[in-house]
């Protein structure tokens, strides 16, 4: 009775914080939608501009009926999914190659820190005369993307990796492909999940960005088209749905990366 007692007192911290935590955003969400509405019925604005909450959630049940809404988040979903492949994967490659070597740590690493905050859509055009105007262009731009945050991220992890761990691998004779699978990668998981969330994060906005500039399908192009209609409801509906499915990958990779680090 008294180690549950005592189990509880000391639960009970952490419960109120997560609960005051939790009630905080909702009170963040409920002001900003608050705010939103009564600029939208102000009149301050013109009215499609800062359409009302009603309309824009009717156009969302809209669009989650629309056929044509899932092939283009199809198509999407498929660019995005290919370029956080080839670009992390790149990324992972040349952030341990880094980590590994002194010499190409500071010959090389400061052009990761110089190229990363560039803005990648002025890439854009040399990636169209490389890739064409398909799809290939769009992974293009969204592996460049997510290139450089996982290249920055695993290459920190790797000079945080403990170097006892590095001997013991020595020490056996292990191949460079074990020492990777057993021994890095193992060591730096969560540099590596971390800098894969921010690519995956940056990899969504290089691909739609692309697709509103040359595209006929897609995410990307659906809002660029509901933005010339000036269908600002249903362009506002698809940000939305852009932003929720952004948020979700985003939280299932942060409970993975919590899972796995307690594992």
């Amino acid at each position: 009775m008294t180690m549950t007692t005592a189990t509880t007192a000391a639960r009970s911290p952490v419960a109120d914080e997560a609960r005051a935590v939790m009630l905080t955003r909702v009170a963040i969400i409920a002001t900003v939608l608050l705010l939103w509405e009564g600029m939208a019925q102000s009149g301050l604005l013109y009215k499609d501009v800062v359409p009302s909450l009603t309309l824009i959630v009717r156009e969302l049940g809209l669009v989650l009926l629309d056929r044509s809404f899932y092939a283009d988040l199809g198509i999407t979903t498929g660019e995005v999914a290919l370029a956080t492949v080839i670009g992390g994967g790149a990324g992972i490659l040349t952030g341990m190659a880094l980590g590994k070597s002194r010499f190409l740590q500071q010959a090389y690493e400061p052009f990761l820190h110089y190229l990363g905050p560039t803005p990648k859509i002025i890439f854009f055009p040399i990636l169209i005369m490389w890739f064409g105007v398909g799809p290939g262009s769009k992974v293009a731009m969204g592996a460049l993307s997510c290139f450089f945050p996982v290249a920055i991220s695993v290459a920190g992890g790797m000079r945080e990796i403990d170097k006892v761990l590095i001997r013991v691998g020595l020490s056996f004779r292990l191949t460079n492909w074990q020492m990777t699978s057993k021994i890095y990668l193992p060591a730096m998981r969560a540099p590596v999940i971390n800098g894969i969330r921010i690519g995956l994060g940056v990899a969504i906005i290089g691909t739609l960005l692309a697709e509103t500039k040359l595209a006929n399908q897609g995410l990307g192009y659906a809002v660029i088209r509901t933005y010339a209609t000036f269908d600002m409801p249903k362009m506002y509906a698809l940000l939305i749905i852009v932003f929720m499915l952004a948020v979700g990958i985003n939280v299932m990779l942060g409970r993975y990366t919590e899972l796995r680090t307690k594992a």
